[in-house]
């Protein structure tokens, strides 16, 4: 399969997919109209689809012919953002058509390339061997999470995976080229929000009181220095406060506080560790203050984790395919974090970066932001790579002797 030719016969298609889920993105859980449109193009190519209730859509593709299973993932859903009509050089393309809904993580983009991709496969079903399952999972970004209910439909359905495959966007690595990491590719993350309950008063009486600023003001001075005592100074952990919520007269002390943020890892014992911290000094502390401490949020995902045989063969499969320098062999770990480790944790795999990155286009604005766009022709390699190593890894069947599963409830109860 000449992989590259086909890729760019079909740049309409991705082009096309993915300005249509640009003007029309969703919101978390709410991406209804978005999975009318991935199974209405699946089924227009044969390929059987399953919706399944808070996670997503399965599209389901059999060559005919025995062999791996292969999944290959992308998210759905949009950002709560208003964008701009002008990106970092000019007027957009298209633009969102939903008021203060954005596409601002590029999985308009993700759509398009899978939903390309399947068309591909599905047309040259005589050319590879296996089945591919397709998943699309809702919810990525924020809230109840999609990805828990698409792998446990995997699992208590009996469908099994041989491998997985991801890819992400990513806004400074030039279009034309993708990224693929041995070991850790995306950081992992904690995100935790509470709620401290405390007793009200006048400024004039603090010690009437019982203050929940006091108490935040101790507990974030007892984390400031926890990376200091207890990572690695090779490893990488950091933390940010996003959110502190707390009254609001200067001579009325309130009697609830909410505090909320994140922590980044490069090593899943570092996070964990910092979470088991955190919970033990914020309820500490809390109780110190004679308050209580109400634990909202409290959500771990792991760091993102490639799997060696997986990247010595992607990488292979991709400079065969598409020539030297469509492999980036600077690109950096990003700190950002994806549900796609869970997936990860579970099957072995790999999760490319393809470049979106061109100042001709006005593309370079980081994720998250109101002028984030993307290259298109980007894209297009994107479709090129993805289909370079799914094709070979289905042929080649690579062995993976040291990856082992994590237990995907025991994961799931920190998500």
């Amino acid at each position: 399969m000449d992989v590259k030719t086909l890729a760019w016969q079909e740049k309409k298609t991705v082009v096309s997919l993915r300005r249509h889920f640009h003007e029309n993105p969703e919101l978390s859980q709410k991406e209804f109209k978005t999975m009318d449109t991935i199974e209405e193009f699946l089924h227009k190519y044969g390929i059987e689809t399953v919706r399944v209730p808070h996670g997503g859509v399965f599209g389901f593709l059999d060559s005919g012919k025995p062999g791996w299973t292969m999944l290959m993932r992308a998210d759905i859903d949009a950002l709560p953002i208003k964008e701009d009509p002008v990106n970092m050089a000019k007027e957009r393309v298209c633009i969102s058509e939903n008021e203060g809904i954005m596409h601002a993580c590029g999985h308009d983009g993700h759509m398009a390339m899978l939903l390309t991709e399947a068309k591909i496969l599905a047309q040259h079903k005589d050319e590879w061997e296996g089945k591919i399952v397709f998943m699309f999972e809702e919810a990525e970004e924020m809230g109840e999470r999609g990805i828990a209910p698409l792998l446990r439909y995997l699992r208590d359905n009996k469908i099994h995976i041989d491998t997985c495959f991801g890819t992400h966007v990513m806004w400074n690595l030039p279009a034309g080229k993708v990224g693929i990491l041995y070991g850790s590719a995306l950081a992992g993350a904690y995100f935790f929000r509470v709620k401290l309950h405390g007793k009200s008063g006048h400024g004039s009486r603090p010690d009437m009181a019982q203050s929940p600023i006091e108490c935040f003001i101790s507990i974030a001075s007892e984390l400031r220095s926890y990376r200091m005592r207890a990572v690695d100074p090779s490893d990488s952990l950091t933390y940010s406060f996003g959110c502190v919520q707390a009254g609001h007269e200067p001579n009325i002390i309130p009697d609830e506080l909410m505090f909320a943020g994140t922590a980044r890892c490069t090593k899943n014992d570092d996070g964990l560790a910092f979470r088991d911290t955190f919970l033990k000094v914020t309820k500490g502390i809390a109780e110190l203050h004679g308050l209580t401490a109400e634990i909202v949020e409290d959500q771990y995902f792991p760091v993102t984790v490639n799997t060696k045989e997986c990247v010595d063969l992607a990488r292979k499969s991709v400079t065969e395919a598409l020539g030297s320098d469509a492999l980036d062999p600077d690109c950096p770990m990003w700190m950002a974090t994806e549900t796609f480790s869970i997936t990860e944790s579970t099957y072995p795999g790999v999760f490319f970066f393809t470049g979106i990155n061109d100042p001709e286009v006005g593309s370079g604005s980081p994720h998250h932001t109101p002028k984030f766009d993307i290259a298109e022709d980007g894209l297009v390699t994107g479709v090129a790579a993805a289909l370079a190593y799914v094709t070979r890894a289905l042929a080649e069947k690579p062995e993976t002797p040291f990856f082992h599963p994590t237990d995907l409830e025991s994961m799931l109860k920190l998500t």
